[in-house]
């Protein structure tokens, strides 16, 4: 697969690039950023974080505001991050915030015009690995992260393949999907009126069920504007309970929903996927 540079800079000894290419998967041109650290020049093959960003959000915010690459570096570990939705003239959109282009969620949408596009969930998965893998000098020892949006879409993305990542984080991710205001508008529109189909990305359901288990820290913050209404951590701790999942969730006064949040917290949780990273062998 052809890739094109589209500009480099060094950070902390090692590279963030961005690049964009021609999907297979979502048919149409995307872009992403990976931080490769100063352990990845030097000919070893390092393990890959994958972030998940939120909504209205491209692969610019995380790495440009969360500060991740000092401790990426010192761990030599690589971050990759997509954007978070289909982009282009001829693909579907909608005059919301929360619908359509920078509002993917993570899924393979269902109902038209979405499901010509909007195929998020196997981009993800598996298209962009395989690309990261091939062009980079990367292990294929993953760990997926995210927030908000993007929380939902590592949570579910993590649960539904446990043998693919070692483990899985989430900054205020929206947790019940299928119970709240964002969830039930996306869900309806891409995947229809059938709710029985929702549970499927819906990360207090898988939870709840799991019988495998992928390492989880979770970080929210209760100065949250979204907190009651958008995101109900206390639904996937409820969860985590009946399935005893290994479930680490962190509530922080007076944090809210931005990156000055995420930067707080993100030496933690790279510190976090590093133990399972370098105590892990390769996945599928």
């Amino acid at each position: 697969m052809t890739i094109e540079n589209i500009s480099i800079n060094k950070s902390f000894g090692g590279w963030h690039k961005q690049y964009s290419h021609q999907s297979k998967v979502l048919y149409c041109k995307m872009r992403f950023a990976i931080y490769l650290p100063p352990q990845a020049s030097s000919g070893e093959k390092v393990p890959v974080l994958y972030w998940l960003s939120g909504l209205t959000c491209t692969d610019e915010n995380f790495m440009q505001k969360a500060g991740a690459q000092r401790k990426a570096a010192e761990l030599g570990i690589a971050i990759v991050a997509p954007d978070t939705s289909p982009r282009g003239d001829d693909v579907a959109d909608d005059d919301s915030y929360d619908l359509g282009k920078g509002a993917g969620f993570y899924l393979n949408a269902t109902q038209a015009p979405w499901n010509r596009h909007y195929h998020m969930y196997d981009y993800i998965v598996k298209e962009l690995p395989q690309l990261i893998e091939a062009t980079f000098p990367v292990s294929n020892k993953r760990a997926i992260a995210g927030h908000s949006m993007g929380g939902h879409g590592a949570l579910t993305i993590a649960m539904r393949n446990p043998e693919r990542y070692t483990s899985m984080s989430a900054f205020s991710p929206i947790t019940n999907p299928s119970n709240c205001p964002w969830g039930e508008k996306a869900f309806s529109t891409y995947l229809g009126k059938d709710t029985a189909t929702w549970a499927q990305y819906d990360a207090s359901e898988l939870m709840r069920e799991a019988t495998q288990f992928v390492p989880a820290l979770v970080d929210q913050g209760a100065a949250d504007d979204f907190l009651v209404e958008q995101l109900k951590p206390e639904i996937l701790e409820a969860a985590a309970k009946v399935s005893d999942y290994p479930l680490e969730l962190k509530l922080h006064q007076g944090y809210d929903h931005s990156y000055y949040f995420i930067a707080s917290f993100i030496e933690d949780h790279l510190s976090f996927h590093s133990e399972y990273l370098n105590n892990s062998i390769g996945r599928s």
